[in-house]
């Protein structure tokens, strides 16, 4: 068995992380924890995930590995989506500025608020009762 090698890069949100790997002289296969990328998303996640790929015109010529564990579905799309950007720049620094542009370079640091004493969650306070 030989492994071909690749561009590794690791994208976040939320308590989302992805370990993405971009094989070049693909053919545009994408996996997500050993599925297909359309069999593991539902909806949209997968084009926002492969977004990256569209825009610098290279879904046909890139195979996509990616592990993806914690958050949910949108939040590990989008750490996918991440992962995906950092990698295709290791790979060709020139797509940087296209990359940025569309925003995909950013990591998207909100995440859920701890819970405070006395409240029901981080900021919902109990009912007030009058009487």
């Amino acid at each position: 068995m030989t492994t071909r090698p690749f561009f590794y890069a690791l994208g976040k949100r939320k308590s989302a992380i992805a370990r993405v790997r971009l094989f070049q002289e693909g053919v545009g296969k994408a996996a997500v924890n050993g599925d297909t990328i359309t069999k593991y998303f539902f909806s949209t996640h997968s084009e926002n995930a492969l977004a990256p790929l569209v825009i610098t015109e290279k879904m046909k010529s890139l195979d996509i590995e990616a592990e993806v564990l914690g958050g949910g579905k949108v939040a590990q799309s989008d750490a996918i989506r991440l992962g995906i950007s950092r990698a295709l720049v290791l790979m060709d620094p020139a797509l940087r500025t296209m990359l940025k542009q569309a925003g995909f370079l950013r990591r998207d640091s909100r995440i859920k608020e701890r819970k405070k004493p006395g409240l029901h969650r981080a900021r919902r306070a109990p009912q007030f009762a009058k009487r």
